[in-house]
């Protein structure tokens, strides 16, 4: 019987390491999946971005028409009907009119949201108004965009009498409400992490709740809330289809320093890449290269916020024990 147990034993402990090994591959495959899809678009990219470019396109035997580092990265005309002119700052200066905008309206309203939520609600209000925004954040942007259409240029238009049908302050406030539920849910993920002897200390020297939430918790949970700032901007330079409703299609050169810009339309990058890659171009010619050019653009500015991000997490992030 004792090595009858023992055999069956042995064969239980060889099945259990086998299915271990199984689970652990897969989750390897999944890892390496998703890490080869990122190396796969950054390469296309890369690659793409190179025959668009004066410096680069001759190591690639690429012929045509180029574009120059300095001429892509400064001109303020964007026309790529025709192939004329590929200058971005117009696509960048819509991109950050908007991000701008909409973060002048998400960072506030986000962090006074998670606030409440995380020195004021009571359980019931929480668990009511925690799934609310997570709904919130679930919305189709499309849906985002048909409201900015319908209802908020409309309503601007009472205001500003001389503002365009598509409009950047339109596109920033629908931009702006679609990243307060991440700016909020991050933020208030962060302020219920402060431990509770920190919140009690405040009130035993006599703080007000106020002052505890202000002059506490806030500070203690800063580097998170800074992380849902930047991860919520980054949400709002990638937005496409809500910009490309409230916004226009036009490339508009925007003055970042004259509130008025926010009353023209533009074009931010996102939207100039659909428009790209649903036009009437050729697959090899220089328009279409200059999609790659620009996303290319897009993913370095994102991937700078979010390297930013993570740095100063790193550096002001308090650890409780």
């Amino acid at each position: 019987m004792a090595t009858e147990d023992l055999t069956r034993e042995i064969t239980e402990r060889t099945e259990n390491d086998a299915r271990e090994l199984l689970v652990r591959a897969f989750f390897f495959a999944c890892a390496a999946l998703s890490i080869a899809t990122t190396v796969g678009i950054i390469a296309l990219l890369v690659f793409e971005a190179m025959k668009f470019f004066s410096v680069t396109a001759p190591l690639l035997g690429v012929e045509g028409q180029t574009v120059g580092v300095g001429e892509f990265l400064t001109g303020t005309t964007w026309q790529p009907a025709g192939g004329e002119n590929f200058g971005v700052l117009p696509l960048v200066s819509g991109t950050l009119i908007v991000t701008i905008g909409a973060g002048a309206i998400a960072i506030p309203l986000g962090v006074a949201t998670a606030m409440y939520l995380s020195e004021y609600a009571t359980a019931r209000a929480r668990s009511i108004l925690k799934p609310a925004l997570e709904i919130l954040a679930g919305v189709p942007t499309v849906v985002y965009g048909v409201f900015a259409v319908v209802y908020i240029t409309p309503f601007l238009e009472l205001f500003f009498p001389s503002i365009a049908f598509f409009n950047a302050l339109s596109a920033s406030i629908v931009v702006g409400i679609m990243i307060i539920p991440m700016v909020a849910s991050i933020s208030e993920d962060a302020m219920s992490a402060v431990p509770d002897e920190l919140r009690e200390a405040g009130y035993g020297m006599g703080a007000t709740k106020f002052e505890v939430a202000t002059g506490i918790v806030l500070p203690a949970s800063a580097s998170g809330i800074f992380s849902s700032f930047i991860l919520g901007l980054s949400r709002a330079i990638g937005e496409t289809m809500a910009v490309t409703l409230a916004m226009g299609g036009l490339a508009n050169m925007y003055d970042l320093l004259d509130p008025a810009s926010f009353l023209e339309s533009g074009m931010t990058m996102t939207v100039a890449m659909i428009q790209l890659l649903f036009s009437d171009i050729s697959g090899g010619g220089i328009a279409y290269r200059a999609l790659f050019a620009v996303g290319l653009l897009l993913f370095v500015i994102t991937l700078a916020m979010n390297v930013l991000s993570d740095l100063f997490t790193r550096r002001y992030r308090e650890e409780y024990r």
